[in-house]
């Protein structure tokens, strides 16, 4: 048993020195070694797509090529640092797609998307466009220099005269509005 542990631990040693050298076969040793711990500790606090937890695990592993620098022999084992990497990574990733999910189900536009340039990003805003046409043209136009051409709700205001409280309260309004219209649309078309 003092012998695995001995073992164990220059071989951790030798890692971590070669991690710092930049020697890529050091991670792949490591992922020999820990591989199964950092895997376990990913699915335990990461129950998300197949894909998300291998995600993370490649950050995982990122994390610990990027910052063996600030691992210290004297405060942990490999072993137990790589495993606070995986567990707060995890829980990290976790909190993100609580995130994203809660901004998906108050119904809020994904405004990063509406403005990429790539295909799915093409389609939102295709489909957006679609619903929009559902709005009277003043509150239209309201949503698209708000939410799609990143006007300030003060600049907003100040062009109409109005109060800025009264341009959130009448976004707030067009976004329920919105939300219904594309349930309802969403459901008529079976998605």
């Amino acid at each position: 048993m003092k012998e695995d542990t001995e073992h164990r631990h220059e071989q951790e040693k030798d890692i971590v020195r070669r991690i710092r050298e930049q020697d890529e076969q050091a991670l792949r040793d490591l992922i020999d070694l820990h591989g199964g711990l950092l895997t376990a500790i990913v699915n335990r606090y990461l129950s998300g797509s197949r894909q998300d937890r291998e995600e993370c695990l490649d950050d995982v592993l990122l994390a610990i090529w990027n910052h063996i620098e600030s691992f210290d022999t004297e405060r942990n084992s490999l072993r137990q640092w790589t495993a606070a990497i995986a567990k707060y990574r995890a829980i990290d990733y976790r909190r993100r797609g609580l995130k994203e999910r809660e901004r998906h189900s108050d119904g809020e536009l994904d405004i990063e998307r509406l403005r990429s340039t790539d295909d799915e990003g093409l389609r939102a805003r295709s489909d957006v466009e679609d619903v929009l046409e559902q709005l009277p043209e003043d509150e239209r136009r309201l949503f698209e220099r708000y939410y799609l051409e990143g006007v300030p709700a003060k600049e907003i205001a100040e062009g109409l005269d109005v109060r800025e409280s009264w341009i959130h309260n009448k976004l707030s309004r067009g976004r329920q509005k919105l939300k219904r219209i594309w349930t309802a649309r969403n459901e008529v078309h079976g998605e």
